[in-house]
């Protein structure tokens, strides 16, 4: 099991290496994070100890559970689950250093007013619906920037970029106008040059399309099944969030 995860997390970083240098991108851009869902902790052990650093999960009951097990081991928490707004206080209780599924100003709003209690703030990342699927989270296309410009007044929000799930789909085309267009947001806003507000990561691609998403400018790969293996838990039990890595 452990050679499992270690060979596994070497073909991903291969592959990470190959797309960048396809791309005429440096592999230092661009970061693994491990998607840890419905994995154990000491599944999760034998990543850290091969020099990853990047973990996150899908639901706060997971990132509670997996506290204690884990913090001894140098890494940073990043959530990737759509957050509800009654959970905020125990995302700040599990040290998670970067919010990717901001998508909604009310969510962001009450995130900042637990923050600015506790004297503490976080970096976040903009979920955007470049699929414009019904059944997946994220703020519209079109509403982006109207978003990003009222989240910005929020001094304990540090938007550091976006996030998207692209289309699960198998015909590689569909799936990169997904990730393009989160990529001309991104340049769209960085030319608006707003306050508080930097655009340096765009958090997308997983198991299957990181290959693509790197070469469309991913700076940030969410990797679980080609790292952990098929998950024993039925993808229902996550609802939208099984599309998370």
């Amino acid at each position: 099991m452990n050679s499992t995860i270690i060979d596994n997390i070497n073909t991903v970083r291969h592959r990470i290496k190959e797309a960048c240098q396809k791309n005429g991108r440096d592999p230092q851009e661009v970061k693994l994070l491990l998607a840890t869902k419905t994995v154990a902790a000491e599944r999760i052990k034998i990543a850290l100890q091969t020099g990853q650093t990047l973990i996150a999960e899908n639901k706060v009951q997971e990132l509670k559970e997996k506290y204690e097990d884990l913090k001894e081991i140098p890494h940073n928490n990043h959530f990737i689950g759509h957050l509800q707004t009654n959970k905020i206080k125990e995302i700040l209780k599990y040290n998670v250093s970067c919010v990717h599924s901001i998508d909604r100003f009310d969510l962001a709003q009450k995130l900042h007013q637990r923050l600015t209690a506790e004297n503490k703030t976080i970096d976040i990342l903009i979920q955007v619906n470049t699929s414009y699927e019904e059944s997946k989270y994220g703020a519209a296309p079109d509403q982006v920037i109207d978003l990003v410009r009222q989240i910005s007044v929020f001094n304990t929000l540090h938007i550091k970029g976006l996030m998207t799930i692209g289309l699960l789909s198998a015909e590689a085309d569909r799936v990169r106008k997904c990730f393009q267009l989160l990529k001309q947001i991104q340049q769209e806003i960085i030319r608006l040059d707003i306050p508080n507000v930097t655009m340096q990561e765009l958090s997308m691609g997983m198991s299957g399309d990181l290959d693509i998403a790197i070469a469309e400018g991913a700076t940030i790969v969410r990797v679980g099944t080609a790292i952990f293996g098929q998950r024993n838990t039925p993808d229902n039990y996550y609802w939208n969030e099984n599309l998370m890595e």
